[in-house]
């Protein structure tokens, strides 16, 4: 029984040029096409592809919205995002959606059917470029994560206060200290996470859900 492929793109060429290729592949039979994302998320539940080849930008509903959809529907099903973006914004929410794979449109047709074949078998294949990002967007978080840790237990309050817009007389009269402590906490606070002023450091505060 062959690889079951279903492809969702909005534009027409694109899935005739994949629907046709791919058929010339023994080992892989195209179920039906999707021409954006709500309708990928449909025919996925009725058609239980095996492997869904993913566009990023399409009408009604876009593919990253859609992957994360179909995997929680699907847990099982492998999507792999097949775009033209391989940039940040891009690669890192499709990896977080759940997709298995993340492959370029400029890729080689046999380098598509290898990324196909992999992520049958388990393998997670990202191109090289996404690839990139994905490992710069780690380390980043790596290192914040470190600079977190380094804040003392004061220091984390002091930052919460400095979240919810607080002066440094309010916080030091919330926390029952004095105004001279207050900054230096901030000014420890901004040295550790290495931010500029109490706006980055709110907005820091905010990501790492401080």
């Amino acid at each position: 029984m062959g690889i079951r492929i279903l492809i969702a793109d909005d534009h027409k060429v694109v899935r005739r040029g994949l629907y046709f290729f791919l058929r010339t592949q023994d080992d892989i039979e195209i179920l039906g096409e999707a021409e954006n994302g709500k309708e990928a998320v449909k025919l996925a539940n009725e058609l239980q592809p095996d492997i869904i080849l993913m566009d990023v930008m399409m009408p009604v509903m876009n593919g990253i919205e859609a992957t994360k959809v179909i995997k929680e529907q699907n847990p099982h099903m492998k999507i792999i995002i097949l775009t033209s973006f391989s940039d940040q914004d891009h690669v890192i929410p499709a990896i977080k959606s759940g997709a298995t794979g993340y492959q370029l449109k400029d890729v080689e047709p046999d380098e598509l059917v290898k990324t196909i074949r992999n992520v049958h078998l388990g393998q997670n294949h990202v191109h090289p470029k996404a690839m990139s990002h994905m490992m710069s967007h780690m380390t980043d978080k790596k290192q914040e994560d470190h600079l977190v840790e380094q804040l003392t237990k004061r220091e984390r309050e002091v930052l919460s206060e400095i979240t919810n817009g607080k002066s440094n007389k309010e916080i030091a009269d919330s926390l029952n200290i004095t105004e001279k402590t207050v900054k230096t906490h901030v000014s420890n606070i901004l040295s550790k996470l290495q931010l500029a002023d109490r706006t980055q450091a709110a907005l820091f505060a905010v990501k790492h859900n401080l």
